[in-house]
């Protein structure tokens, strides 16, 4: 990529953020954290990574993206709008009775969604469904699927990467946010998970680590993953909660927690600074 390639993708990322915090605002609940902290990941799968036709959602021969922590979906949606699968004032709606997006994803309601999720740990199961049925239908569509670092505490994460490594899905990446909070803290207080590398290893997995907020790492890591056979990809991403809003940036408390008007306006005023900035640049 060159520093113009980047510096588009970062103002994509920038109003990914913005649209995660829009929504939360406006549901008056969510999780902001998490979303902010994946939102380079999203923006570089989405715009750069994947195969996709946003006007046909269900297109077979898509690439297949899984948010295994599912409650990270406001900047996901954001990222949705962005990529065109929908309009950019359905983030007002986020949360509402009877609206398109809720608070976990919905493969039935969402356009661009491929799998419901929410119940953390069953994501990337799903994801490994996904990669199989792919092998046995000799397409060659890819699966990515996105866990938080305190998600990885469940167990059956690690029945997936059993059954991944055993299948030798080379057609699967795993990436792990590692943003280093969770709801009760800090991850290496509530069930240190370190050292994930060689867990992921000992499971058959290539593994990458990079740093989630640099998009040359990101796409270093997602191409070498093309390269891998016989087994599954794992690309363990060290990133910040709450990236991009000063305020809520390595702050556990901004997990679960909406931003109130003021909060909002401030989060909003700072993530419009680096847009203009990054588009003055231009």
């Amino acid at each position: 990529m060159d520093s113009s390639e980047i510096r588009q993708l970062k103002i994509l990322a920038a109003k990914s953020r913005k649209g995660a915090i829009l929504g939360t605002y406006h549901a008056k609940s969510g999780h902001p954290g998490g979303s902010l902290s994946a939102a380079d990941m999203f923006t570089y799968l989405y715009f750069k990574e994947m195969r996709l036709n946003p006007a046909e959602p269900r297109w077979a021969d898509r690439d297949r993206f899984v948010l295994s922590k599912g409650h990270c979906c406001p900047s996901l949606y954001a990222t949705l709008a962005l990529k065109g699968y929908f309009d950019w004032n359905e983030l007002t709606t986020l949360r509402h009775v009877g609206a398109m997006l809720q608070g976990h994803p919905d493969m039935k309601g969402t356009p661009g969604v491929d799998m419901s999720t929410g119940s953390l740990g069953q994501g990337v199961s799903a994801a490994c469904g996904m990669a199989l049925a792919g092998k046995l239908d000799r397409k060659d569509y890819r699966v990515y699927t996105l866990l938080g670092d305190g998600e990885v505490e469940e167990g059956q994460v690690w029945e997936a990467a059993m059954f991944a490594s055993h299948n030798k899905l080379d057609n699967l990446v795993v990436i792990v946010d590692q943003n280093g909070l969770q709801i009760d803290g800090a991850v290496e207080d509530v069930a240190g998970i370190e050292p994930l590398d060689k867990k992921f290893e000992a499971f058959g997995f290539e593994v990458v680590k990079i740093d989630g907020h640099d998009f040359e790492q990101i796409e270093a890591a997602l191409d070498k993953a093309r390269t891998v056979k016989g087994k599954p990809t794992a690309i363990l991403m060290k990133t910040v909660k709450g990236k991009g809003v000063s305020f809520m940036e390595n702050q556990v408390g901004w997990h679960g927690v909406a931003p109130n008007k003021e909060q909002y306006e401030a989060a909003t005023a700072e993530l419009d600074a680096e847009i203009e900035r990054l588009e003055g640049n231009c």
